[in-house]
């Protein structure tokens, strides 16, 4: 049940039919992980304590840098070399105090990947590397969990909602990680600072809407966006009978399978 004072924090979410009393309760039961709290992390956390998530898990092993703040808005000049789990738990419980912070300053990698995903309702991918973000992806699988998958670079961004086991999954885009040397990295092609936020806000709003459950979550879509000349394009994604992890006759049934062990998180 929700509180009084519960019902005027969100009293704009509750007047809206598609939520109501009994989403935003919904939202109050659920638990979120979001790996990573750099660039995409930052306004995804922000949207999704302030919606009211009861319980947010927030995965990082690095420190704050100079270098993060212009385009990483949960953290601050004064937080430079502090741990991102503290800073960013200490601004969005401030936010809302009645969201419960779970913080684990580790690397996310194949030792505790699955015992992570496996305490929360629902994933967000917030990260800027390719052996991270597939092993996201085949633990989602395997777990049967939902995951929300951002990426960014320079001004073009990308989403996509996956629902592990039943909606096409990132491998069936990208069978294999990509070669170290194929693709830049936001450290070497840069980001333009208002991308992260229009992707983490894109990805708050479907993990809001799965965990309610109303609207049409981005399953078998995959949605670009240019922020250079503000154009918006959706790809229709098929379901691969052949996906190593989600098809029919999947060779990695496990994470060591998928070599993504060893990953770690860098964060937009």
């Amino acid at each position: 049940m929700l509180r009084d004072d519960e019902r005027e924090r969100y009293g704009r979410h509750i007047i809206i039919p598609e939520l109501g009393d009994e989403g935003q309760e919904r939202l109050k039961a659920s638990g979120v992980l979001v790996v990573g709290t750099g660039g995409l992390g930052s306004p995804a956390l922000l949207y999704l304590a302030a919606a009211g998530v009861g319980r947010l898990g927030l995965v990082d092993s690095d420190r704050v840098e100079l270098s993060n703040l212009q385009r990483q808005t949960l953290h601050a000049t004064a937080d430079v070399g502090r741990e991102k789990t503290r800073s960013a738990a200490e601004k969005l419980r401030a936010l809302n105090p009645h969201v419960k912070l779970e913080q684990h300053q580790v690397r996310f990698d194949a030792s505790n990947a699955r015992e992570l995903v496996r305490g929360y309702d629902l994933v967000v991918t917030a990260v800027d590397n390719f052996p991270t973000r597939f092993l996201l992806n085949d633990t989602c699988v395997l777990e049967r969990k939902t995951l929300v998958e951002g990426a960014i670079l320079r001004f073009t961004g990308l989403a996509m909602t996956i629902k592990g086991g039943e909606t096409a999954c990132y491998r069936c885009l990208f069978p294999d990680v990509p070669h170290p040397e194929s693709v830049p990295t936001t450290g070497e092609a840069g980001v333009f600072g208002p991308v992260p936020g229009i992707i983490g806000a894109v990805q708050a709003a479907e993990a809001i809407k799965v965990l309610v459950g109303f609207g049409r979550p981005l399953y078998n879509r995959l949605l670009q966006i240019d922020v250079a000349d503000m154009s918006f394009h959706e790809v229709e994604v098929a379901r691969e009978p052949g996906c190593p992890v989600c098809g029919e006759h999947p060779t990695i049934t496990d994470l060591e399978a998928g070599r993504a062990a060893g990953s770690s998180v860098d964060e937009a």
